[in-house]
């Protein structure tokens, strides 16, 4: 068996508001009239009033611009973007394991997680280095999965528990989406620019003991999708692609994935389950809550993060599972999705 134990969030010091988002994007990008009323209105439905970056740049004067100033054209060379990711992305996990309180001298194994930033040697030795960390344990790093690769990680770590008594596995997901904002008039990168932001957090699993015990996953591509939803490098940074097609995609098929999913852990979806879905985007969410016939309260921990966060891609399912952390529900059943097109699920049950 795999145990939950420990949860914890950290977010960059910039706080920017979605108006002010909105402004900055209004005035870097090149929009006809009817352009700007188009997105004003995206950014207006998208359930989103506050993301945190690591850059002051969004709002800020030119002067104090890291990255991206109002009058300079956005970088061309990836290598401007991921050396912001450099300078930030250990200091940020850091923040996130001590807010889970871990005692890091314990730790047997580290998985770390990121679509948005990579490099060798990077954010594992990074934080062996910082932590002192037993330079012997054993490490693996999960890249470039996107949003539902914090799932991933979990299950990664749960084989890991499950293979050895007395494993204590630290999963660290640090995303920096900002970095990789875009100032091309197109829709994949006024949605991606609308809906992203920074974030890291990590979990701690264990062998024996916890909260939450982790009892199974499932996970299922779709591809015929698959270029609906994609993310590649060129020189100028990550980019993404995320066709409006994609909540009507998971409208059609979430009800069929999650009755597999509860059919494989002998469970009913009328038991007393906790439902933290990843909120790619509002849209996504009320699709999800339309298919499975249940109410937007049933998912107000991922409107609430949504709201509040942004889409932070990996790091979003464990702010969600950090806020549902002290349910008294039964069951707890995370879903989340990402290029492929993937869906990928996990259930924990109360200890």
């Amino acid at each position: 068996m795999s145990f939950i134990s420990h949860i914890g969030t950290a977010v960059p010091a910039y706080a920017h508001q979605q108006t002010d988002i909105l402004k900055f994007m209004l005035e870097k990008t090149a929009f006809s009239s009817t352009e700007q009323r188009m997105v004003k209105l995206m950014y207006g439905m998208s359930g989103i009033e506050q993301r945190h970056s690591v850059l002051p740049d969004f709002g800020a004067s030119p002067a104090k611009s890291k990255l991206f100033s109002l009058h300079e054209k956005m970088p061309d060379a990836v290598e401007d973007r991921l050396a912001v990711y450099d300078d930030n992305a250990c200091k940020l996990a850091i923040d996130a394991i001590k807010d889970a309180k871990i005692n890091v001298q314990e730790i047997t194994h580290l998985i770390t997680i990121s679509c948005t930033g990579m490099s060798a040697p990077g954010l594992d030795i990074m934080l062996v280095k910082a932590l002192g960390l037993n330079p012997e344990l054993y490490r693996t790093s999960i890249n470039f999965m996107g949003c539902y690769a914090a799932i991933h990680g979990l299950k990664q770590a749960h084989a890991i528990a499950e293979s050895e008594n007395d494993a204590k596995v630290l999963v660290v997901s640090v995303e920096l989406c900002t970095l990789h904002f875009q100032e091309e008039n197109t829709q994949d990168y006024i949605t991606s620019n609308l809906l992203f932001a920074d974030g890291a957090a990590c979990m701690q699993i264990n062998s024996q003991g916890g909260k939450w015990r982790i009892d199974s996953f499932f996970s299922k591509l779709f591809l015929e999708a698959e270029n609906s939803m994609a993310w590649h490098v060129n020189s100028k940074g990550f980019l993404m692609k995320l066709d409006a097609e994609v909540p009507d995609m998971i409208f059609k098929n979430i009800a069929a994935f999650v009755h597999s999913a509860l059919e494989k852990a002998n469970i009913e979806i009328s038991e007393n389950i906790g439902w933290l879905i990843h909120p790619g985007g509002r849209k996504i969410l009320e699709a999800t809550a339309r298919a499975l016939k249940l109410s937007n309260d049933d998912l107000k921990s991922s409107f609430s993060v949504l709201k509040n966060y942004g889409n932070m891609s990996s790091a979003t399912l464990i702010f969600i599972l950090k806020q549902m952390f002290d349910s008294d529900q039964k069951h707890l059943f995370l879903a989340g999705f990402g290029p492929g097109i993937t869906m990928e699920s996990a259930l924990l049950t109360a200890v």
